[in-house]
């Protein structure tokens, strides 16, 4: 009995399509071994021509260095499938398998890495940023999480060939009944994400806000700032006060410690007795100059000349804002510069002076 020639062309090309899959199965360790490789020469090529670190491969690849082999082995065996697509059935079963494997480990080594960054640079950050790591750190690496889970099933369905479209209208559906359910739960959640990008206090800070319009303002101090709420400490009760994070963030807050102030004494001494156009050029130069920083209190600054010798003094008062322990250095380095500034402004119309005394910082108390 003799085959039909279509279906020994068809028997044919599905066996050799079959044999390589098959042998690309079998290499594909080694292209996973291969691509560490060539991350290596690559990154080692860079750092040669000034271009990243020679230790970014320690760093950042070998610790995960067989995932990333397995990924491109994986990978490898994906791109060699694609040669039975004309085979709906045996490309879907072996999809499954193959595209299962690779989302997976997609999402698996994505995790690790976040992970890396995250313990290493992002906490990093928050500390630099806010002085100390709190539960926004752990809302962003949920989110990221999301995000890598996301992906792995994007792969998954694109190979598969799953209509993305369909899959994206069905999870939508989904996704606003769960949204309606968890209404609130999202609620709270956006709550502390505005709190925590805003920063309208910090634990420590006193506070003051209004939970009911027709009763008396509620004073406190910021105990802690969580993912779900805020725990104040209200005064003269010593009782805490626990408010959901989504009814803070719709409230106006006053915070009473950031109206603290630092009053900032700086002294100069004319080589000369001063005349009364003069001293008003000084007066003029020093609230000039000061206007190009921020972080002063332009309207509370004060200049005095005072003769003592034959000689002028002008003393200058500022009013540094809101000094947290953060910004405080930075606002003195700031009145440095405005100094410096007035300085040679002055020095271009021939007013000598010498600064005898250092500035003096001083606290002004914060009253409740």
């Amino acid at each position: 009995m003799e085959i039909d020639p279509e279906i020994r062309r068809y028997v044919i090309e599905l066996v050799i399509r079959l044999g390589i899959f098959i042998a690309a199965v079998a290499v594909s360790p080694f292209v996973g071994e291969g691509l560490i490789r060539a991350i290596r020469r690559a990154l080692l090529l860079l750092a040669r021509y000034s271009i990243g670190d020679r230790h970014t491969y320690r760093r950042f690849i070998r610790p995960f260095r067989d995932t990333i082999s397995l990924f491109g082995a994986f990978l490898f065996i994906a791109l060699a499938l694609t040669l039975l697509v004309k085979y709906e059935d045996i490309y879907s079963f072996l999809g499954f398998f193959v595209y299962s494997a690779l989302a997976i480990t997609v999402g698996w080594l994505a995790s690790r890495m976040a992970r890396q960054i995250i313990h290493r640079s992002v906490i990093g950050l928050v500390r630099r940023w806010f002085g100390e790591v709190s539960e926004v750190v752990l809302i962003f690496e949920t989110l990221i999480y999301v995000v890598i889970i996301l992906f792995a099933v994007v792969i998954f369905a694109a190979g598969l060939r799953v209509n993305l479209v369909a899959l994206g209208a069905g999870l939508g559906i989904s996704g606003a009944a769960v949204a309606f359910a968890a209404q609130q739960t999202l609620s709270r959640l956006f709550g502390t994400l505005e709190l925590y990008l805003d920063r309208p206090y910090v634990s420590g800070e006193h506070i003051r806000v209004n939970f009911n319009p027709y009763g008396e303002d509620v004073y406190g101090r910021v105990e802690a700032v969580g993912l779900r709420s805020t725990k104040i400490r209200l005064i003269a009760q010593n009782t805490m006060m626990i408010v959901p994070n989504s009814t803070m963030a719709s409230k106006n807050i006053e915070n009473v410690s950031r109206g603290k102030k630092t009053m900032a004494m700086l002294c100069l001494a004319f080589t000369r007795l001063l005349e009364t156009d003069e001293q008003a050029l000084v007066t003029q130069v020093i609230e000039r100059e000061s206007q190009i920083f921020w972080g002063f209190d332009k309207a509370s600054a004060r200049v005095q000349h005072v003769e003592e010798q034959g000689n002028t003094r002008t003393r200058v008062f500022f009013f540094i804002t809101n000094p947290s322990k953060n910004s405080l250095e930075l606002r003195k380095r700031l009145l440095e510069l405005a100094n410096q500034a007035v300085a040679q402004r002055l020095n271009q119309h021939g007013l000598d002076f010498t600064v005898p005394e250092p500035t003096v910082y001083v606290d002004s108390p914060m009253s409740l």
